[in-house]
């Protein structure tokens, strides 16, 4: 954002420096993206930029979640027109569907619109959550849902939904802090927050977890922790945007309700970036 408008110039040099730096894939208007306070016009034209900034180098999943079933149908037919590679769709917020509200919102979106779908369970901030019985059956019954970024920091999730969906249905995980133990556990990635800061360390450390050199991802995750803790010390993403502008990729500003990080915030996330290697 700069003077209350996104910056589009920032944006695209921020893409080009996360494929530079060795991520393996892009969420575009996901939550640490402002996705609540985007007018339904940026959230589109985010998405566009991304895949054209790309142009195919890497998966680009769209975030086109939203708690009105109609909306989200729109958004995920605009990513598959933008020509994003997958969907991501987060359980409704704020309605507090039952388990059979969930699928069938996840149902009426997949038979909507022919695109991959991952579905993102972040209960601390939906309240809902998406049950590991639930999520199976949707993928069962829509082979285009193959897989769950999961923000539940459970990590006998990841266990449990290998037991019932197979190793195949892919499983992310949302929280950097339990990504570790999440893949250990059968993950085989993050759709991370800290890699918005440090891409070239989070892509370092998920390589290790996939090559099974959990040694090494060790190493990593002691030199990420505190970054980890620190992003989230206030609410997300105005300590991401504070982190990322002191690397001087953009401004600091955020959108109301949300604002800028306190002065303890933004000592914390120096420190932290510090420790990582990142400042001097």
């Amino acid at each position: 954002m700069k003077n209350g408008r996104v910056d589009e110039d920032a944006f695209r040099k921020f893409v080009n420096w996360q494929i530079k730096e060795g991520s393996h894939g892009l969420v575009p208007v996901g939550t640490t993206g402002e996705s609540p306070t985007v007018s339904p016009e940026e959230h589109k034209r985010v998405i566009e930029i991304t895949v054209e900034v790309v142009g195919g180098r890497l998966p680009v999943i769209a975030g086109t979640g939203s708690n009105n079933t109609d909306e989200a149908i729109e958004y995920t037919l605009h990513a598959k027109k933008a020509k994003a590679d997958a969907a991501l769709i987060v359980v409704p917020y704020y309605n507090k569907p039952t388990q059979d509200g969930i699928y069938a919102h996840f149902s009426a979106i997949a038979k909507a619109v022919d695109i991959p779908i991952l579905v993102y369970n972040v209960p601390g901030r939906t309240v809902a959550s998406i049950s590991v019985e639930t999520l199976a059956r949707l993928a069962k019954d829509h082979p285009n849902i193959i897989g769950t970024k999961d923000a539940t920091a459970d990590l006998t999730r990841p266990s449990r939904q290998r037991e019932v969906s197979g190793e195949d249905f892919i499983q992310l995980s949302g929280e950097d802090g339990t990504a570790l133990g999440f893949n250990a556990h059968g993950g085989v990635g993050c759709i991370s927050v800290t890699a918005n800061v440090a891409p070239r360390l989070c892509a370092e450390f998920q390589n290790a977890t996939l090559a099974g050199d959990y040694r090494t991802a060790l190493k990593l995750q002691d030199r990420l922790m505190p970054l980890h803790t620190a992003l989230f010390v206030e609410t997300s993403p105005a300590p991401i945007k504070y982190a990322v502008s002191l690397l001087g990729h953009c401004q600091p500003d955020i959108r109301l309700p949300l604002v800028e990080p306190s002065e303890a915030c933004k000592k914390q996330v120096k420190a932290a970036m510090v420790h990582a290697g990142l400042l001097n």
